[in-house]
């Protein structure tokens, strides 16, 4: 069996198939990329069990066969060569030997066989997806996912596909987002959650495509195809919780400010605040914003005043900096509006500019408790 490729062209694939690859595997031969031959295309598969991610090369050959190469080893030789075409040759003593313009190396490899089957879906339901809304569906809501083992279904991100649009939803009990589009639908209702690393791994590659991406789901897995990458991986099992019933619905108190200031006073004054709670308590009155924090164990304290636009009765409610501060920067609005209840219900946050038509961006941050 023997191939000709690109160095930087596979590298490029193979880098992106890599993050893939836990660094401690139960399996060894999980440390390898497989490498399946089909004449002119070359289809290398990268696995953790969980997840499998496989992409299509167009290369030059007329052979037929698979093979499993080590992923550290391949990709440590890969980036030290300069763009050129390589030839793979796998020979007789178990080894696959790379012939570059100025040399020969040779890697042990492992049968094809060995490596673990992706899944196949049975039978599953699928909508289409623009990359680009899916890429920005993922990074405005996979940073408020929790990392609680003890609660595995808010340690994902929550898809609910429907004719009417695509909502997707993360939290982790102290912060939750819900990213949703009426511009594109789905055909059927559905509901899955999608656990981070996948969508990591996606958001990574999104970004610069313009491609339509196929997602195919059922019960356990979902598997997403685009361009040449497809990725399978097994959903999160298990209810999400009843996002709905904790968005407050009457919210009289509402603030408009301009982003970029808002998240610079924050930011400043955050540094003041007690290093284990994170605390910020916001004064409204009138067209005043009062941002101020103690720590009150090293007598440091600080205090900060804007103009706002404020309607609503006179309100002081505390917040934890890092989660404010974690929204407003994924927000791309030059102007946000805060809308409150009372000092012990959620704050809601949402872009007042800057979406396209059909996107709502809704974010909420649960109040701490102020000491007075």
């Amino acid at each position: 069996m023997k191939f000709i490729v690109s160095s930087s062209y596979l590298l490029k694939q193979l880098q992106v198939l890599g993050s893939v690859i836990n660094s401690s595997n139960t399996l060894p031969i999980l440390d390898n990329f497989l490498f399946e031959l089909d004449k002119k295309s070359l289809t290398v598969s990268s696995s953790d069990l969980e997840t499998t991610m496989s992409a299509t090369l167009d290369i030059e050959s007329t052979d037929i066969g698979s093979v499993a190469v080590p992923a550290k080893l391949l990709l440590d030789i890969l980036k030290t060569f300069p763009e050129q075409p390589l030839t793979f040759t796998v020979e007789d003593n178990n080894t696959i030997e790379i012939s570059s313009n100025s040399g020969k190396y040779a890697i042990a490899y492992a049968p094809g066989e060995e490596f673990p089957k992706s899944v196949q879906l049975v039978d599953p339901s699928s909508t289409l997806v623009p990359a680009e809304v899916l890429a920005t569906a993922i990074s405005k809501t996979i940073f408020a996912a929790g990392n609680d083992d003890l609660r595995p279904v808010m340690s994902g991100v929550f898809f609910q596909f429907s004719p009417e649009g695509l909502i997707f939803v993360a939290t982790d009990a102290h912060k939750l987002v819900k990213y949703a589009r009426t511009d594109v639908k789905a055909s059927q209702v559905a509901d899955f959650i999608m656990p981070k690393k996948p969508l990591n791994i996606l958001k990574s590659i999104l970004g610069a495509s313009d491609a339509e991406v196929k997602i195919d789901y059922n019960d356990a897995n979902a598997t997403f195809s685009f361009e040449n990458y497809v990725l399978t991986c097994r959903l999160i099992d298990g209810k999400y919780p009843n996002y709905e019933a904790v968005i407050p619905k009457e919210n009289p108190n509402k603030l408009l400010i301009d982003r970029t200031q808002f998240y610079n006073s924050v930011r400043r004054v955050a540094i003041f605040s007690n290093k284990t709670t994170h605390q910020i308590r916001l004064r409204i009155a009138g067209a005043e914003l009062n941002i101020s924090a103690e720590d009150i164990d090293y007598s440091n304290k600080a205090e900060e005043r804007l103009t706002c636009d404020y309607q609503g009765d006179d309100i002081q409610i505390g917040f934890n900096s890092r989660f404010l501060l974690e929204m407003l920067s994924n927000l791309q609005s030059d102007e946000i509006q805060l809308e409150m209840s009372m000092p012990n219900r959620a704050g809601i946050l949402t872009p007042v500019d800057g979406l396209d038509e059909g996107e709502t961006i809704t974010m909420l941050v649960m109040p701490v408790m102020i000491n007075n």
